[in-house]
């Protein structure tokens, strides 16, 4: 599905990966992990063409998407939630649902119901702007956003920081489920390691910009997060 191969990506002048190599398989969930500041958002921007690798190269379904524009690689099947979310707040939850939709030039913008089977909490409220929505809710309808754009490759940047425990659990069902009913690979990065050892197959750890390590989750043991993740 993706294969990413010795990408170097760069801030202006400051190098911030080093030759990462990582791949995601078809319907596979891989994990990357690292400390603060060690590449993981600059990782997904960099397969995303938001910041686009400077060497190496990165395939989706064998092409060659290295030097191809942002928008361009989501309509070959790449979407993305960032950190941020980055929910349109002066427009409603199904608003921001159909520019999605409009961003991936369907036809068809109006939302779809599949929306709602996945997120019931956001059918209620679908006229609510995105602006006053909670942060759960706001996760929520960040990641139904790029659902609907029907990706072959879910990029997830930490789809749960700042969420209570019970939206947490809610978040790792429909990763689950997505996962098991769409033919749809997620690169997850994520600092919590329960989540990640409960809905992981393989993992990548990014040290000052580095694989320091990678996997099957198995071998994501304590000593291995104690010598790369602890602060």
């Amino acid at each position: 599905m993706l294969r990413v191969k010795d990408i170097n990506t760069f801030y202006g002048t400051s190098h911030i990966l080093h030759q990462v190599s990582l791949i995601v398989g078809d319907g596979e969930l891989v994990s990357v992990l690292g400390r603060n500041g060690a590449g993981k958002t600059t990782l997904l921007r960099s397969i995303t063409g938001i910041n686009p690798a400077k060497t190496g190269t990165i395939e989706l379904d064998d092409i060659d998407i290295t030097q191809m524009k942002s928008h361009k690689r989501t309509r070959l099947g790449i979407s993305y939630v960032p950190q941020a979310r980055q929910i349109i707040p002066d427009l409603t939850v199904a608003e921001n649902i159909e520019l999605a939709l409009l961003g991936k030039g369907m036809a068809n913008n109006r939302v779809p119901q599949m929306v709602f089977d996945y997120f019931p909490a956001l059918e209620p409220i679908a006229g609510r702007k995105g602006g006053v929505l909670s942060g759960g809710q706001q996760q929520q309808l960040a990641i139904a956003r790029a659902l609907v754009q029907e990706p072959k490759l879910l990029l997830l940047d930490e789809p749960t920081e700042g969420l209570q425990p019970s939206v947490v659990e809610e978040i790792q069902m429909i990763i689950k489920r997505i996962l098991a009913e769409r033919q749809c690979s997620v690169l997850l990065v994520e600092q919590r390691l329960d989540f990640v050892r409960d809905i992981t197959q393989r993992f990548a750890i990014l040290e000052t910009g580095h694989i320091a390590a990678q996997g099957d989750v198995s071998e994501l043991t304590d000593a291995v997060v104690k010598k790369h993740l602890q602060v």
